[in-house]
């Protein structure tokens, strides 16, 4: 019998080493628990909601209802309609760190007005084409959680992008592709 060619053993080497990572990573759409909620804490409002948004595999249509309220922008008072999937992903960083307390929101929804007047009246930080005019970022903290373990436990689960903000006091976290800054 002759032994396996060098080519032939790298190349198979090359694969399991390619999908290795795959395999341990943490997914953004692992197993989740059977009903899912949430608290949140809008810090220029200074309302507060907590409720259970998920059943299974559906979403509550009221419970939607009264967080795209709650998390419209503060500005304008323009009603968005939040990504559910950021829902999932703030469940999953708060199961992560083992938190109780509230999210405290900074900026979620956010209208294409607000967002051209935020970026014309401050010195960069608002992207042209910010995911919060999707309802697909918020900007957030959790009392007592550091922020950089907000951060890393948001990384750790490669759902979307992270950004830090530690002059502002906020995490952002969004569902579009994975990034961190």
């Amino acid at each position: 019998m002759t032994p396996p060619s060098r080519r032939l053993f790298l190349r198979h080497s090359a694969g399991l080493a390619a999908a290795l990572p795959l395999a341990f990573a943490p997914s953004a759409r692992a197993a989740l628990p059977p009903t899912r909620s949430l608290a949140f804490e809008h810090l220029h409002t200074g309302e507060k909601l907590s409720l259970v948004y998920a059943v299974g595999e559906s979403y509550v249509p009221d419970a939607l209802t009264r967080l795209n309220q709650l998390l419209r922008d503060h500005y304008s008072g323009e009603v968005g309609v939040l990504d559910p999937q950021l829902l999932d992903l703030l469940f999953r960083v708060q199961q992560t760190l083992g938190a109780a307390q509230p999210f405290q929101v900074i900026s979620a929804y956010r209208s294409a007005a607000t967002n051209a007047h935020l970026r014309s009246s401050r010195a960069g930080g608002v992207a042209s084409k910010s995911l919060h005019m999707q309802g697909q970022a918020m900007d957030i903290r959790i009392a007592g959680v550091p922020l950089t373990e907000l951060q890393r436990a948001a990384q750790s689960l490669q759902g979307g992008g992270v950004g830090f903000y530690a002059r502002e006091q906020f995490v952002h976290i969004d569902t579009g592709r994975v990034r961190h800054w």
